[in-house]
């Protein structure tokens, strides 16, 4: 018995050899050849594709300027029914343009072009520049 283990353990050397050699020469070839061939390499972008459009407030789009005399743009800004100034994550307006909207309104109701509680009756089936029941953010108030 142990005869036949030596023998078959002697046999089976030279073979192996070879195999392991022929593998190994295979390998190196083929590391050769994929060196050569740049196929394989990572593409560099130059932009993120999944990235989102930038955001940019109504006012500042199509450039317009708030001013106090401007009432009827002005009440866009704020509540039909209660007068409340409708903060920047329902509006959607950037924070220079939003601060100035709301200093603005203020001018104009202390100078008793707009009225302080509620909007003007004409103007309120003018087209909504933003839903103030579905707003830009999500905020907990």
């Amino acid at each position: 018995m142990a005869w036949l283990v030596r023998n078959i353990a002697e046999i089976a050397k030279f073979p192996l050899r070879e195999t392991r050699r022929f593998i190994h020469v295979a390998a190196k070839n083929h590391q050769l050849a994929s060196e050569s061939q740049d196929d394989d390499l990572p593409i560099t972008l130059e932009e993120n594709p999944f990235k989102k459009p930038r955001k940019i407030c109504v006012l500042c789009k199509y450039n317009v300027e708030p001013n106090y005399k401007n009432t009827r743009l002005l009440s866009q800004f704020q509540s039909s029914y209660t007068g409340r100034i409708y903060g920047r994550h329902i509006t959607g307006l950037c924070k220079a343009k939003q601060e100035r909207v709301e200093r603005e309104i203020l001018k104009a109701q202390n100078c008793g072009l707009m009225a302080v509680y509620n909007k003007n009756p004409k103007w309120m089936h003018d087209p909504k520049l933003f839903d103030p029941d579905h707003p830009f953010r999500y905020h907990k108030y």
